[in-house]
């Protein structure tokens, strides 16, 4: 138990430094080459798109999904994890949406029709489906109201769900970031290498990306180490009516 917990706390650290990778590639790619950030529908608020979007749909998100696999949180009580989870989760959907806003603010501005792409498809389906998870995710474990039968069948559908939902955002950064470098790298201006001529800004995305899917893998892996599952009271139904049940 000593060294499996050992390993997690190896694992979750490997996890929050690429976390904060991604977060500062992303950043810097977009101060370095894109020009920065503004909110004023121009292509400076663009930048804040896939910013907030791998900071909150990405890193954001795949922290709060391990939550309950730390160790640490394992003999406190769940109810107060739970909220930390809520909480992050909600911060994570808050970026998700606001990144939303500034590139659908940005092609209103130019004039540029919304959800056109194969990305915008998959991304706006992702944050949908977020958007109903934490409501049933709300409704069910916090909710002083849920029955325990309602717990017990959305449990698996939650957890498969989150997964889902994490997969989709991975798939959606990565067509993002690739899309993004397509349209900005053409060659067709003076300032502008082609893509496929593997100018440094392309190199540096797509390194970002390679990141990202790091990220993920750790993530996923965490999710499907069953050594690293929160431990269940074993009479559930006895204490149905205590907080700390699912």
């Amino acid at each position: 138990m000593i060294s499996s917990s050992v390993l997690f706390y190896g694992i979750y650290v490997l996890c929050l430094c690429l976390g904060l990778l991604c977060v500062v590639f992303v950043s810097y790619w977009n101060i370095e080459w894109r020009g920065g950030f503004a909110w004023d529908a121009s292509f400076l608020q663009f930048n804040w798109h896939p910013v907030l979007m791998v900071t909150g749909l990405v890193v954001l998100y795949g922290n709060a999904a391990i939550l309950y696999r730390i160790p640490f949180t394992w003999s406190q009580r769940k109810q107060h994890w739970k909220l930390v989870h809520a909480s992050l989760m909600l911060s994570s959907l808050f970026l998700s949406i606001l990144g939303l806003c500034a590139v659908f603010d940005f092609h209103t501005g130019y004039h540029i029709p919304n959800l056109y792409s194969l990305h915008s498809w998959v991304g706006i389906c992702t944050v949908v489906l977020f958007t109903v998870q934490w409501v049933l995710g709300l409704v069910g474990f916090l909710s002083p109201c849920s029955p325990l039968g309602f717990r017990k069948l959305l449990k698996p559908v939650h957890a498969w769900m989150g997964m889902a939902i994490f997969i989709l955002s991975l798939a959606s950064s990565l067509s993002g970031i690739n899309e993004k470098l397509l349209l900005a790298l053409d060659g067709n201006s003076n300032s502008t290498a082609a893509y496929s001529s593997h100018p440094a800004e392309a190199l540096f995305a797509n390194f970002l990306g390679v990141l990202i899917v790091a990220f993920g893998l750790v993530v996923l892996g965490i999710l499907s180490n069953q050594r690293w599952n929160r431990l269940e009271p074993e009479q559930e139904s006895s204490r149905s009516l205590l907080p700390e049940d699912n």
